[in-house]
């Protein structure tokens, strides 16, 4: 027969193991969430990881953008300014010839009013 006091012992390691396998339980489960947030994390740094490489080929494509566009000559710009020279001369000949013509015939108008 079993005494009193093995009786309590037996008890006492039964709560003992019961609370170990319940410590066991919760660490297993501890590490399943731990696991679940390292896999996210290490998707969430791969992405950021591909956005940042995308940046910086972007950033590097600008730059040798912008440095071909400053020293690349600008042909057309020259064009532009031999025209706009040709048709500015043009228009001020045509104002001289104007204000000439004017001339002339405020100096004929005298003439005809004495005549008549």
């Amino acid at each position: 027969m079993i005494n009193k006091f093995d009786k309590e012992r037996w008890d006492a390691m039964g709560r003992e193991a019961m609370s170990r396998v319940e410590e066991i339980v919760n660490a297993t489960k501890l590490n399943e969430l731990l696991h679940r947030k390292e896999e996210e994390d290490r998707k969430k740094n791969c992405i950021l990881w591909i956005l940042a490489i995308i940046g910086a080929v972007a950033a590097v494509a600008g730059i040798a953008y912008a440095v071909y566009r400053f020293f690349t000559p600008d042909y057309l710009e020259d064009f532009e300014d031999d025209f706009d020279d040709d048709f500015d001369d043009d228009f001020f000949e045509d104002e001289k010839e104007e204000k000439e013509e004017k001339k002339e015939e405020e100096k004929k108008a005298p003439e005809k009013e004495e005549e008549a």
